[in-house]
């Protein structure tokens, strides 16, 4: 996942729902897309992302476990990915889904972790944000896409708003129609269920996939 295949946000959804972030093992250095500079409460391309920074806007309860991870992924080269709370500039409180992949150098080694925030707080806004016309230009082909969100609320414990907004934005950053992306995801999610229903990571790294299992056919 690149930097610009995911600065903007799909039509409908708040600009600072879904936002990309990498990780580089060796020196603990941060990149975030716009999105999540103005979740933490930042105007896009005034501040620089450390660990320091990252861990200081967690929320007092969240930041020992979110601590501990990034040291663990830091020694194992593992992933990135969980639920937590952060805490903005202005001192709000957001509630987020992270979802991370290893991503490698050009001679294949891992350095490090890439994937999405997604601000799942629940508001009325978000609601009004989420139902667009898009669903009803997609309302024939509702069923599989039904599917597809009902496994991402299952697997992330998100509502059904949280898991389109998702849906639509992986489908708008890969340049790949909804149904197509959805049918696509589906059956990986189902296998990876069949195999180690217990194993979180697997399903990240499906959902992460995708677009890119799909894109070459």
């Amino acid at each position: 996942m690149t930097g610009s295949a995911a600065e903007s946000a799909p039509d409908g959804i708040a600009p600072e729902r879904v936002g990309w972030f990498r990780f580089y093992f060796d020196d603990q250095s941060w990149e975030w897309s716009p999105e999540v500079e103005r979740l933490h409460g930042y105007n896009p391309g005034t501040v620089t992302p450390t660990t320091e920074l990252v861990l200081s806007h967690k929320h007092p309860e969240d930041r020992d476990k979110v601590a501990a991870t990034i040291n663990d992924i830091t020694q194992t080269h593992g992933v990135f990915s969980g639920r937590h709370r952060i805490i903005d500039t202005a001192g709000q409180v957001h509630a987020v889904l992270v979802v991370g992949d290893q991503f490698c150098d050009d001679d294949g080694i891992v350095v490090g972790t890439h994937g999405f925030y997604v601000d799942v707080t629940p508001s009325e806004q978000i609601r009004e944000d989420m139902v667009t016309e898009r669903l009803a230009d997609i309302a024939h082909h509702r069923s599989i896409i039904e599917q597809a969100k009902g496994m991402l609320m299952l697997i992330y414990d998100i509502d059904e708003d949280a898991a389109f907004g998702l849906l639509a934005w992986l489908s708008q950053k890969s340049n790949i129609k909804l149904r197509a992306l959805a049918e696509g995801l589906v059956p990986r999610l189902r296998a990876v269920s069949a195999n180690a229903i217990s194993d979180k990571v697997k399903f990240d790294h499906a959902l992460m996939t995708t677009p890119e299992h799909v894109a070459g056919g």
